[in-house]
């Protein structure tokens, strides 16, 4: 544990299990929030086939398209995957395991999120102008959402872990008495 998060649960005056259990219902929150977008990525993109135009794609296209299908298909499952949890371990006082795996689940299918995005937006360009602007489309995305999702999630946390070093009291100089 951080002293970030030490002194945030020092803070709040709760129980360890009142902590997991905040924990828990705040990443549930956030998977709900991906899982929105990702079903939203899906949809647009499971109607595609039945556009006239899709027939039109090239090999590439194509194989792009099925990716992000696939990445969507997976990106879904992950979402799900705490909650299929939850109802497997539920009763059996595994709180902690169930925040810590679903922790590192929401991190993984945001990253898919994330690669979802690049694709669809590249498969997009691509197809609306040419090769050449889907790579560039897609690469700026990648870049763009490196920062976004790594970079600044990362530094922010640096400095609040900074902030809370500096905050503590120092402490007391121990002094000795000699004989």
């Amino acid at each position: 544990m951080s002293s970030a998060e030490r002194s945030s649960s020092d803070f709040r005056h709760e129980s360890p299990t009142e902590k997991l259990d905040r924990n828990w219902l705040e990443l549930l929150q956030e998977l709900r929030v991906l899982q929105t977008g990702v079903q939203i990525l899906a949809g647009f993109l499971l109607t595609l086939p039945f556009q006239s135009r899709f027939e039109t794609l090239d090999s590439f296209q194509t194989t792009l398209y099925l990716a992000n299908v696939a990445l969507a298909a997976l990106t879904t499952s992950l979402i799900l995957l705490p909650v299929s949890v939850h109802r497997r371990l539920f009763r059996m006082h595994l709180r902690a395991a169930l925040v810590s795996s679903a922790d590192r689940i929401a991190k993984v299918a945001l990253g898919g999120i994330g690669l979802l995005s690049v694709g669809t937006s590249a498969l997009v360009f691509d197809v609306t102008a040419g090769r050449a602007a889907g790579l560039t489309a897609g690469a700026a995305l990648l870049g763009l959402l490196l920062i976004l999702l790594v970079y600044v999630p990362s530094r922010l946390r640096r400095q609040a872990e900074q902030a809370a070093e500096e905050s503590k009291p120092a402490p007391e100089p121990h002094l000795e008495t000699g004989p």
